[in-house]
């Protein structure tokens, strides 16, 4: 498994801590609770996903809302709200990152960790919400 695959699963179980209530973001950017050691380059990514999905929260879930054809954010799992607002993070805020990886990284999180139907219902709202960054990108540059 991929060092970065690690990292998202590490910030999938922090992001569920925070959604559930159990843990603050300070603590859950400590990664303490992992209880073992975690090699530099996997605690940073998890990190990175971890603050810039707490601290956009309210964007990314509107992105999500926007983008989540009947349904409301309240019905969602707590598993899949995590994966989601990580990915959408990744999306947004980490360009060096292909899209597509990341969809396809949260696709993967959703099959292990999700419900049955996880998978295709985290591709349908990352791909809407990708092409929605993408237009909005490129009419920025026409002003």
């Amino acid at each position: 498994m991929g060092h970065r695959r690690k990292a998202r699963e590490y910030a999938l179980q922090g992001l569920y801590m925070y959604e559930i209530g159990k843990k603050e973001l300070g603590e859950i950017r400590t990664l303490d609770w992992l209880n073992k050691e975690i090699p530099d380059d996997i605690r940073d990514f998890a990190v990175t996903l971890i603050t810039k999905s707490v601290e956009n929260i309210t964007y990314i879930d509107e992105l999500i809302k926007t983008h989540s054809t009947n349904w409301t954010l309240e019905r969602f799992g707590a598993v899949d709200k995590a994966i989601l607002r990580l990915s959408v993070s990744a999306l947004l805020y980490m360009q060096d990152i292909p899209a597509a990886v990341t969809i396809n990284e949260a696709i993967e999180l959703g099959k292990i960790y999700g419900g049955e139907n996880t998978g295709q219902f985290i591709n349908g709202i990352l791909d809407a919400i990708k092409k929605s960054i993408a237009k909005e990108d490129s009419s920025d540059g026409e002003h």
